[in-house]
């Protein structure tokens, strides 16, 4: 008889606990015992928060290794630290400057996703940050409150990196935010969930898959890079920002036993109205803040459970909930909340088309980056169709906000509301986006447009617009000087 590997078992042990919902110790056992479903291995991490020292926030790409499997080591890499990075925390209006030094044998960059800023301050393919230098972009943020990340943007080198560890979140607050009375405190009743699988093997390696062609899957769930987590919960309400930081896998999460949840924002911020629900899924690149709640002494699992394309398969757990006895009651979420509006489609706006094929194309064409695609008016509100021809993609948006008018023709789902950067285009369909862009110009500098499944980016599913004054697109170069060795 052939001997089932521990990654093997884990993978088949979620599935049948994670339906389970805990309400004491009765369960018993270890995620490493394969007698046992899968129980939790430790205290979920939580990030360290770090706010701008004198308007600067100083990071380090560095290597190390990390105790993911208890009594390993696994070499990963990290931001300030061997795994991950700090969560920024910074304010809308707050001047702020980074000091990116790139400790890493190799060239990275790094992008502030769904950040509103010039492109040339965006870390994409266009700003290598080559060993042992230090980059320091600068911009002031123009973001309303929400939750977004950051992580390299190296040309063909992007999933590597990230999957290796170079990712963290960033949060944006503001005082229309702080006045609305949802759970604040971080790492108390606010929560930041970073989910990335991976697969970990006895020894602790985490092999880097190049196949199959749509992409990295693991067989465990980590969050903040901890696998089989826990958290010990002293508020009855409480609020998690939750991060798909994953190369590929997309998630359905909610609770074990289908009690509903609050989603309070999405990708770009706080929405309108709060929206009740199950179950909600995330994309690679998406966000989602919701609020649960619970009841004192009680144990439940969140899960994500499998879907109906390649990249959703299988059905986890994701964390387990400990609530205190004497757990403080917390308020209720408010019927209104301050969020942006929905974005609609002005009836004279522009259209333009993309067609997402196989892995590493999109209308035709893989990624130049010495190619300027699209050339944007700066302030333009657009419709953007994008079609998606074979298996699912993730599309993300540089450097704007967007809302998802339709797909299919039909209104997206409900955890799909309000103003986004990302969206998710399940196998042969079609998304409409109405995209609003910025104030800011800059003919020689692009933003880029991409699958948000990593290998595909890397493979070439990317191309490239700028934003330029009004009324001189016609004039704009289509080509840009080329990068060295980042041009391939």
């Amino acid at each position: 008889m052939r001997k089932i590997r521990r990654r093997e078992f884990l993978g088949l042990a979620a599935v049948g606990a994670a339906s389970l919902v805990l309400t004491s110790c009765a369960s018993g056992g270890t995620a490493t015992d394969p007698d046992r479903p899968w129980q939790p291995l430790g205290p979920l991490r939580i990030p360290d928060e770090l706010r701008a020292d004198g308007g600067v926030f100083r990071l380090t790409v560095q290597q190390g290794t990390s105790e993911i499997l208890p009594g390993t080591r696994t070499p990963t890499w990290g931001v300030n630290g061997p795994f991950l990075g700090p969560t920024l925390r910074m304010r809308t209006g707050d001047a702020v400057r980074m000091a990116v030094t790139n400790d890493l044998p190799e060239v990275t960059t790094m992008h502030w996703h769904g950040m509103h800023l010039l492109a040339k301050m965006d870390g994409g393919p266009h700003q290598p940050i080559e060993p042992g230098t230090t980059w320091e972009p600068s911009w002031t943020v123009r973001n309303t409150a929400a939750t977004l990340w950051y992580h390299p943007h190296t040309h063909g080198a992007t999933a590597q990196q990230v999957f290796k560890g170079v990712a963290g979140m960033i949060i944006v607050d503001d005082d229309a935010a702080d006045a609305v009375g949802l759970p604040h405190e971080y790492g108390v009743d606010d929560i930041p969930c970073i989910l990335q699988d991976r697969t970990v093997e006895d020894d602790g390696e985490m092999p880097f898959d190049t196949e199959p062609n749509f992409g990295q899957m693991g067989t465990e769930i980590l969050v903040n890079g901890t696998m089989g987590a826990y958290l010990e919960v002293a508020r009855t309400t409480v609020r998690f920002r939750f991060l798909n930081g994953s190369n590929a896998r997309v998630y359905h999460l909610g609770f074990a036993d289908d009690r509903e949840l609050t989603l309070v924002a999405t990708d770009q911020g706080l929405v309108p109205e709060p929206v009740r629900l199950t179950r909600f899924a995330l994309g690679p690149g998406e966000r989602a803040e919701v609020v649960a709640e619970l009841e004192p002494g009680e144990r439940v699992r969140l899960t994500t459970t499998a879907g109906e394309g390649r990249v959703d398969q299988g059905t986890f757990p994701v964390l387990e909930l400990r609530v205190a006895d004497d757990a403080a009651r917390g308020a209720a979420v408010p019927a209104e909340l301050p969020g942006a509006a929905p974005l609609d489609a002005p009836a004279d706006a522009t259209v333009r088309t993309f067609k997402l094929q196989g892995h590493d194309e999109i209308n035709g064409r893989g990624a130049d980056i010495t190619r300027v695609d699209e050339v944007v008016p700066a302030g333009a509100r657009e419709v953007w169709e994008v079609t998606n021809t074979v298996y699912a993609h993730n599309f993300h948006v540089h450097g704007c906000a967007f809302t998802l008018l339709d797909r299919n023709g039909a209104p997206g789902e409900a955890w799909e509301t309000g103003q986004k950067d990302t969206v998710h285009l399940p196998e042969k369909s079609t998304v409409r986006l109405a995209v609003q862009f910025g104030p800011g110009t800059d003919p020689t500098s692009p933003y880029m447009y991409h699958c948000h499944i990593l290998r595909h980016e890397d493979d070439g599913m990317m191309g490239q617009f700028v934003v330029v004054e009004p009324g001189t697109e016609d004039s704009t170069p289509r080509v840009l000087e080329a990068m060295g060795h980042m041009s391939h």
